[in-house]
This record gives C-alpha cells, structure tokens and sequence, in this order.
C-alpha cells in the first residue's frame, strides 16, 4: 500500500533550500530588473506568488489535523432522530463509496445529508442537502468540518423523520449538533513532520534534560542506560533548531546529538504513530 504522508513529507523535505534560492531570486529581480521591463514585473510577482505558495503549502504540511478512527453520534430533535457517521477519506472516489454506504444502510431513512473534506490545504469539499431545504443541511455540516480544520473526513448524518418540523434554523442546528456529536466520538490526531533525535549524556546531565524535554513537551520515545544515557525523542521539525540549540546550553555543550530521518507523525494518546 503507498503511504500518501510520508510521499508527502519526503516531496517537501528539501524545500527550505528551494525557498531559500527563490527568495533571492525574488529580491535580485526586485532590486535590479522590475523597474526596467514591463514583463519582468510580471516575472517578478509570478516568482513571489510562488515563493508564498511554496510556504503555504510547508505551512500544512507541517501540521494537519485528520480523523483517526471514525466515530458515530446521535441526536434527538422533536422527535426526528439524527444519527452522524464519520470516517476518514483520502479521495473523492473513498467519500462517494462511503456516502453510497450510508445510504444503502439507512435506506429507509427520510434523508442522508453529506459533507467532506479532502486535501491539505482543504482544498476540494462538497456537500448535499439530500432533500432537505437548501442550505440547511450539507453546507452546514461542512461548515463545522472547515470551522474545526480537519482535513479528509466525510460525515454522513442520517435523519428519520419524527413528524415535526424544524424550520430553517432548527435544521441548521441540528445538522450541526449531530455533526459535533460524530466528531466527538471519533479519534481526531493532529499530524505533523518531525524527526528523530538521539541525545548521548550522562548521569550529571540526565536530570536537566528530562526537565527541558518536558518543558517543551517533547516526545520521549525511549531511554537507553549503560555506562551512558541516550534519550530518544520525536521533534517537530519548526522547533529542530531552537531545541539543538537549548539543549547544547543545558549540558554545556557535553550532549551527543544525532539527528535522524524526517517523517510524518501523530501521538494517539500516548503512543507514536509513523505514517
């Protein structure tokens, strides 16, 4: 099977230094050649449209919030059972599936609304009323998907109809609510890039990096005793420099640290999960 995230994280491992060489780039077409031909400006403002892209797209790749495991939640409103299914998606094509599903499920259901979310940046969404008056049910539901900032997710929330009406706003609502209700029970992680770092001290030094390390909560993930101690952490790669840098200060310079490989990962409850 292809592991889509750490593709991901391995296409933008090397991107600083593409950004660097596009920032320079930007300030010489800037400073030397804008002002002089017409098409350079266009030039220019298409190299610096790409260098923002360029971090925007770094930008969610660093940290993105997804379903785990899908959840279901249910909700009574004056009489009307609302029952939310959340599953995790990473196509169009797995939504589709996933909202067919529900239907065949719920097929005796008076409506089975649906929204989803896919892409890093969320950039593909959609939604359906099924039925219900437009605008009161799928833009809603999605509404509370964006709002959260989770990233490929699809929620199905079936309605039997209790034989009261709602109104506009009262179906708002509940679609809403019943959406909270799935999330809920779901297991939302946040995933991020990160990189393994070994840090060789000894016994002096233990204490004091136990308390950074805690301090910047970062994630222990083993510690090995011998005649030495080596600590084994996952850490944020926005934070890679700065927490060389203070846990050098900590020991004086005496720790051993090795970095390595950069990968995709999320802490469920307390265990670390690879992607």
């Amino acid at each position: 099977m292809i592991n889509h995230h750490h593709i991901i994280a391995e296409k933008f491992a090397g991107i600083k230094e593409k950004l660097k060489i596009l920032y320079i780039l930007h300030i010489f077409l800037r400073k030397y050649i804008a002002k002089k031909e017409k098409n350079m400006v266009v030039l220019l403002w298409t190299v610096r449209e790409y260098f923002w892209r360029q971090m925007e797209e770094r930008r969610v790749v660093l940290s993105m919030k997804c379903i785990y495991t899908g959840g279901e939640g249910e909700i009574t409103e004056k009489k009307s059972r609302f029952i939310a299914t959340v599953r995790p998606v990473a196509t169009e094509e797995e939504a589709a599936a996933f909202i067919a599903e529900m239907k065949k499920k719920y097929w005796d259901a008076r409506h089975n609304c649906s929204a989803f979310v896919i892409g890093g940046r969320q950039e593909v969404s959609r939604c359906s009323d099924d039925g219900e008056p437009a605008q009161t049910a799928g833009r809603p539901m999605l509404d509370v998907l964006l709002r959260e900032d989770i990233h490929n997710v699809a929620v199905v929330v079936t309605r039997y109809f209790g034989g009261v009406l709602l109104g506009t706003g009262g179906l708002v609502r509940a679609y809403q609510k019943a959406v909270q209700e799935g999330l809920a029970a779901s297991v939302i992680i946040d995933k991020k890039e990160g990189r393994y770092l070994s840090v060789g001290t000894d016994y002096n030094g233990l204490g004091k990096l136990q308390y950074l390390i805690a301090q910047k909560n970062l994630t222990l993930i083993d510690t090995l005793y011998t005649e030495k101690v080596e600590l084994k952490l996952m850490v944020p790669v926005e934070v890679c420099g700065e927490t060389e840098k203070e846990i050098t200060e900590t020991t004086s310079g005496t720790a051993r640290i090795s970095w390595g490989e950069q990968v995709l990962y999320a802490m469920v409850g307390k265990k670390l999960e690879i992607f």
